[in-house]
C-alpha cells in the first residue's frame, strides 16, 4: 500500500536562523507588528510503500534521522500520514 507522509523540518530553537530573521523583519516593516519570531524550514511530502501507516511513519522517521534533517541544527515533525 502507498502512503503519503508530510514532514516539517525546522531549525532548532536557539540556532541562528538568518532567513527567518530576514522574513520576520520584512513582515514587521510591512506593518505586521504582532510578528515576534519566524522560523524558515522545509516541508517534505514523501510517497512510500509500506504495510501500514505505522510502518510508513517509521520508515520516514528513519529517513529523517539518516538524511533529511541535520540532527545538530534541525528538528523534524511528522505532520501526517495518509493513504495515497
Amino acid at each position: 500500500m502507498t502512503f503519503r507522509v508530510a514532514v516539517h523540518v525546522l531549525p532548532r530553537r536557539g540556532i541562528l536562523d538568518p532567513q527567518g530573521k530576514a522574513v520576520g523583519d520584512a513582515l514587521r516593516t510591512l506593518g505586521f507588528a504582532g510578528v515576534t519570531d519566524v522560523h524558515v524550514g522545509r516541508h517534505l511530502v514523501i510517497d512510500t510503500s509500506a504495510d501500514s501507516a505505522d510502518a510508513a511513519k517509521a520508515a520516514v522517521k528513519s529517513m529523517c534521522d539518516r538524511l533529511l534533517a541535520n540532527p545538530v541544527t534541525e528538528d523534524f515533525v511528522i505532520a501526517g500520514v495518509e493513504a495515497a
